[in-house]
C-alpha cells in the first residue's frame, strides 16, 4: 500500500489506491449507475450480465443485440474518456510501467497468471457477480437496495 509522503524539504505523492481503492471505484460506479439509470436500461452494462438475465428469463431476447452494441460503444467510448484523462500525466504510459488496475494474462500479467487461469478466474467471479445479480434483483428480495449489493460484489 502506497501513501503520500509530505516533508519539509520535498514533497512526493505516491498514488496508490491498491486493490481496495480500484474495487470501491468501480463498485461505487456500478451503485451510483444502477440507481441514476436503471430504471432506464435495466442498469446492466455489461454483456455477461445481460446473457445471464436472459439465461434467467428476465431479459427479452429480441433486446439483446442491441443491448450489447450499445454496451460495447459505451465500454469504447468510456475507454476514450480514460485515455485522455490519462494522457494529461505526462508520466503516463501505456507500457504497463504502473501495473495498477492493469490486467492481462501471460507476460501481460502484473502476477504472471496464464491464459487459462485468467479465463477460469473470469468464469468464476462472473458467475458470482450474476449470483449477486440474480438475488438482488429477485421480486422477494428488499426493493431498493439491489444496486448496493451489486456494486459491492
Amino acid at each position: 500500500m502506497r501513501f503520500s509522503l509530505l516533508t519539509l524539504e520535498e514533497t512526493e505523492t505516491l498514488l496508490g489506491l491498491g486493490f481496495l481503492g480500484v474495487s470501491l471505484a468501480f463498485g461505487l460506479t456500478v451503485v451510483t449507475m444502477a440507481y441514476a439509470v436503471g430504471h432506464i436500461s435495466g442498469g446492466h452494462f455489461n454483456p455477461a450480465v445481460s446473457f445471464g438475465l436472459l439465461a434467467g428469463k428476465r431479459f427479452n431476447g429480441s433486446d439483446l443485440l442491441p443491448y450489447i452494441v450499445a454496451q460495447v460503444l459505451g465500454a469504447i467510448a468510456a475507454g476514450g474518456v480514460l485515455l485522455i484523462i490519462a494522457s494529461g500525466n505526462a508520466d503516463f504510459s501505456l507500457s504497463g510501467a504502473n501495473p495498477l488496475a492493469t490486467n492481462g494474462y501471460g507476460t501481460h500479467s502484473p502476477g504472471g497468471y496464464s491464459l487459462f487461469s485468467a479465463l477460469v478466474t473470469e468464469i468464476v467471479m462472473t458467475f458470482m457477480f450474476l449470483l449477486v445479480i440474480m438475488g438482488a434483483t429477485d421480486r422477494l428480495a428488499p426493493a431498493g437496495f439491489g444496486p448496493v449489493a451489486i456494486g459491492l460484489a
